[in-house]
Order: structure tokens, then C-alpha cells, then sequence
């Protein structure tokens, strides 16, 4: 508490720190990455750029080697079961370098599990969609996320994602988004965003203008959005008008490129008029803007210097830099080349949310669920039957029938059904060598390896055509444990029931087998629109 209140101390009024140097000001617009598994070296050179370069925030990482920081993934990720602790410690050291208090970000969409080992996790967004707009489930989950942040000395939670998913192919939001429908992306972010701050965290609407319709990933092009103003207003801008009335505290440029808004094709983040004309006055935003992390391949390999991607950064209307790299550079290159005025305007925004955060009279709420008991409630209301030609517990109950377990994590789900059973297990990396069952009753229960579409999920050929197998020999029940998008990947068409359940979470995976001992009930309702091929 002692060391909370002598950071709220060192925090001067607005009025006084625009007295600043402009050396200072110019430092607090940057946030470079803080990797939570680095060397001792490494950690010390942070802490030193700390405190000659007036740094104004971190944004933490699993590691160097991780996906967001390692695209082309040849990096062996290190694996650190105390991550959490490790990232508190950190937290603690870095605070003590800085002169003025640092603003402490994550990426945290789905808790702080989306970058540490230990850290609690809950569902992705695409399964919080599964949830009605009004369910109190959204804010509670907000709340419960916020204060998991806050025990970890961080302030804001770059979340939530405002992107409509209505692209099947997107390879980078994908499950990231609550969903296909405008409207119902709009209530279900506003609901978490409100339940984080209520929480005492700040909150970011990403990815604007609006990422949900690309087919590219900018972590490794840049994609461009062929679509009108009049259509982008009609789909991807609701939800972030939504936030933005709201309250939220942030907006994040994304790095894509939307001719319509500006005709010289740059991408969003280095776009003044997509976020000084669409962003400010369109949309009326008037609080901070980030960039997304300025690593990405999609600006950076687009101007090359990182100091210049950071300085055309700033020039377009970015207020706060996220990952920007060589920060010595970038901070010497921003107090050579940037007017004054746009350095002060910047720093202004990025002191206001320093005040949010460390605000003496912020009194937090607490989520009235345990991480445990909240997963329980949302696995309990997201489930989703797709199809079902009789109840569940009428089959499984009532005789003999074979599991597949296609995929890894299963065993809470399998050890939780009806006897009696066979087993059989499938590797779905696996080219060949799939066992077919006996038994004509089969539930084939599929995990796949991965949540993106890119290299259909992971699923090997010789996987789909064994599923093709069951589908046409047997009478065949889907149990997915995965991103909605795979069930248009399988040949399911004729399955006597198909049942979402999303993630391989404990509470998830329990809460599916108590459907099938016909003991749970589906009330999830599929969020986005899924097109099942037939076998």
C-alpha cells in the first residue's frame, strides 16, 4: 500500500506536468514491450531505458519467442510455471526505476492465461458471445478479469476486441470476436468493458477502424478492407461507436488499410485521416489513442526504420506508441522531428489516463465469483446444440457406445460420461493410421490443435477423411471443442447431434459431459453463421 500511495504522490496535476520538459513528454508516449520470461541483462536494460528516457508505460509479454513477438515461430518458447510471480516482481522493479509512475498493459482478452502460464484463464470472446447481450455473465466476467489484473500491479487490459468476425478465413481475429452480428458484438463489449472498469482497470476498443473482415494478418502484411464508408459505418463502426459512448477509455489504431478512408493506402495506425478525420470527428473520440504493437510486419516492414514507423506514428494521431522498437531511437527521433504541439496534445491524453489509473478515489468493485465458479456459470450457459435428432441422455444412457477423442486435453471430458464405453483416441496431426469404432453409436469429441484457420485448423487430411468415415458408417454425435469456424470444416452433415463447447477449460469440458448424461441443458446461442458441408 505504502509504495501505491507514493506513486499516486509523484503523479502531478495535468497543470504542472505540462511544465515538463519536452524531453519528458516526448518519453511518456512511449510503451515498449516488457517480456515477463527475460535475462537478467535484459531486465536491466529496461530499467535503465526507464530511467534516462522517461518512458510512460510498459506493455508485458509471455516471452521474446512468443507468438506475439516471434511471427514466423522458430523460437522455442520458454516455459515458466510461475510466470504470474515473476510478472509481479517485475512489476515491482520497473515501478521503482521510474520517476513517475509507469502504466502497467497487457493483452488479457480472455484473463492473463492469454500471456502467462498460471495466470487465470476464461473463455475466449467467441464463446462469450454464445451468451444473450443482457447476461449479467459479460459484466461479472469484466470484473472478475480486472481484478485478477490489478493483484498483478496492472492497470489496463488493451480489451476488448471490437471487431465483427463476419470473414470465416480471418486469420488473426477469428475467436478473438464475440461474433458475425454488428449489434450484438456492440452490447456484449460494451458489457466486459464496463465490468473491467467498474473493476478499476482501463479498457481499449481494438481493432479500429475494424478488423473482423480481413483475410490477412498484420502481424505479417498488411490487409486492406475493400469497403465503403456507408459500409463499414453499417457493420464494423457500431460496435466501437458503442464503446466510445460508453465510456471506454481507449481506442487502438489497427494496422490495415481501407482506401475509401484514405486513397494513399497507408494502414490505419500511420493514417491521419482515418484517425484525425473518421476516428475524431466521425466517430467523436476524444480520449488516448494507441497504436497496435508497431513490431508488426504490417508497418514495419512497410517504412522499415522503427523510428520513423513511431514518428509517422505520432504525426497521424496515435497519442501512446505500443511496442515500439529501438525506443532510444524512436524517443530521439520524435524530439528531432515532431512539433512541440503535437508532443504536448499527445502527452496530454496519455497523462489523463495516468490519472484514471492512479486516482486516490477510485474505489474498485469486486466480482461475486471465484475464477472456478465463474467458468462453471459461463460453461453452464454457452453450450450450444447445433443439432439434436434426440436428447442426448437418451442415447448415452442406454447402451454401449464408442468415444473418439480426437485431440488433446479430453480426459476430464471422457472420465465424466456414461459407462459403458469404448475409447478410441486420434492424433489429428496424424496422416494415417485412424481406428474406426464397432459399435454403430458413436460420439466423436474433437479438440483441434489449433484455433486459426490457416492450415484448416490443424487438422491433417487423413483426419478428415476418417471423420468422413464415422460420419457415413455410423450413427454419429459431434461434441467440438474449438473455434465455431471448424464445423465447416468437417463432413458432418448427416450427425444425429452436434453440440459447441468451445475450449478444453475444466469446467467446459465437465459441463459437456453433463449434457450428455442428459443432466445439462444447450441455452448457447451460436454466434456466428456456420455453413456445415455434408459428408
Amino acid at each position: 500500500m505504502a509504495k501505491k500511495e507514493r506513486n499516486m504522490l509523484s503523479l502531478p496535476p495535468l497543470s504542472e506536468a505540462l511544465a515538463f520538459p519536452l524531453e519528458v513528454q516526448a518519453g511518456q508516449l512511449l510503451m515498449p514491450a516488457a517480456f515477463i520470461n527475460d535475462t537478467e541483462a535484459e531486465i536491466q536494460a529496461l530499467e535503465d531505458l526507464i530511467r534516462h528516457h522517461h518512458i510512460g508505460g510498459l506493455c508485458f509479454f509471455h516471452s521474446r519467442a512468443s507468438a506475439a513477438t516471434n511471427f514466423e515461430g522458430k523460437k522455442e518458447i520458454p516455459h515458466n510455471p510461475d510466470s504470474l510471480g515473476t510478472l509481479k516482481a517485475l512489476v515491482g522493479r520497473y515501478q521503482a526505476a521510474a520517476r513517475y509512475p509507469l502504466l502497467m498493459a497487457i493483452d488479457a482478452e480472455w484473463g492473463l492465461a492469454m500471456r502467462i502460464e498460471n495466470g487465470e484463464a476464461y473463455p475466449y470472446a467467441l464463446c462469450l458471445g454464445a451468451l444473450p447481450p443482457d447476461s449479467p455473465l459479460l459484466y461479472q466476467t469484466g470484473l472478475r478479469m480486472a481484478t485478477d489484473l490489478r493483484e498483478a500491479g496492472l492497470h489496463w487490459n488493451l480489451a476488448p476486441v471490437a471487431d465483427v468476425n463476419n470473414n470465416p478465413a480471418n486469420p488473426v481475429i477469428g475467436y478473438r470476436s464475440f461474433g458475425s452480428e454488428p449489434s450484438e458484438v456492440a452490447q456484449k463489449a460494451l458489457a466486459l468493458s464496463r465490468g473491467m472498469q467498474d473493476g478499476g482497470l482501463l479498457t481499449c476498443a481494438k481493432h479500429y477502424p475494424g478488423h473482423g473482415d480481413t483475410a490477412k494478418d498484420s502481424h505479417l502484411e498488411l490487409p486492406v478492407l475493400e469497403k465503403s464508408m456507408a459500409s463499414m459505418e453499417a457493420c464494423e463502426w457500431i460496435p466501437f461507436r458503442t464503446l466510445i459512448e460508453g465510456g471506454v477509455d481507449a481506442v487502438m489504431t489497427g494496422h490495415l488499410a481501407v482506401p475509401a478512408l484514405d486513397p494513399d493506402g497507408m494502414p490505419c495506425s500511420l493514417s491521419a485521416p482515418m484517425i484525425q478525420q473518421t476516428l475524431r470527428k466521425d466517430l467523436g473520440f476524444r480520449g488516448p489513442v494507441i497504436t497496435d504493437a508497431l513490431n508488426m510486419h504490417a508497418v514495419s516492414k512497410l517504412v522499415g526504420d522503427p523510428s520513423e514507423v513511431a514518428f509517422r506514428a505520432l504525426q497521424a494521431g496515435n497519442d501512446l506508441l505500443c511496442f515500439v522498437e529501438n525506443p532510444r531511437e524512436a524517443h530521439t527521433k520524435l524530439l528531432k522531428k515532431a512539433p512541440a504541439a503535437r508532443i504536448r496534445e499527445a502527452f496530454t491524453q496519455v497523462w489523463g489516463l495516468k490519472q484514471i489509473a492512479f486516482s486516490a478515489d477510485r474505489q474498485p468493485k469486486l466480482p461475486r465469483q471465484s475464477p472456478e465458479a465463474l467458468r462453471a456459470l459461463l460453461a453452464s450457459q454457452t453450450l450450444c446444440s447445433l443439432k439434436e435428432s434426440q436428447p442426448a441422455g437418451e442415447i448415452f444412457n442406454a447402451g454401449a457406445f464408442t468415444l473418439v477423442t480426437a485431440g488433446d486435453g479430453l480426459q476430464d471430458f471422457a472420465q465424466a460420461l456414461p459407462e459403458p464405453r469404448d475409447t478410441i483416441h486420434w492424433d489429428l496431426r496424424e496422416s494415417s493410421g485412424f481406428q474406426l469404432p464397432v459399435q454403430q453409436n458413436v460420439l466423436l469429441a474433437i479438440a483441434p490443435p489449433s484455433l486459426k484457420p490457416a492450415g484448416g485448423f490443424g487438422l491433417s487430411e487423413g483426419a478428415l477423411q476418417a471423420i468422413a468415415q464415422l460420419a457415413g458408417g455410423n450413427r454419429l454425435w459431434v461434441c467440438l471443442f474449438g473455434n465455431p469456424y471448424v464445423l465447416e470444416t468437417l463432413p458432418i452433415g448427416n450427425a444425429e447431434g452436434i453440440l459447441l463447447a468451445y475450449q478444453t477449460l475444466p469446467a467446459f469440458l465437465k459441463q459437456a459431459a453433463a449434457y450428455y448424461r442428459g443432466e445439462a441443458k444447450a441455452p448457447g446461442e451460436v454466434p456466428v453463421t456456420l455453413k456445415i458441408p455434408t459428408s
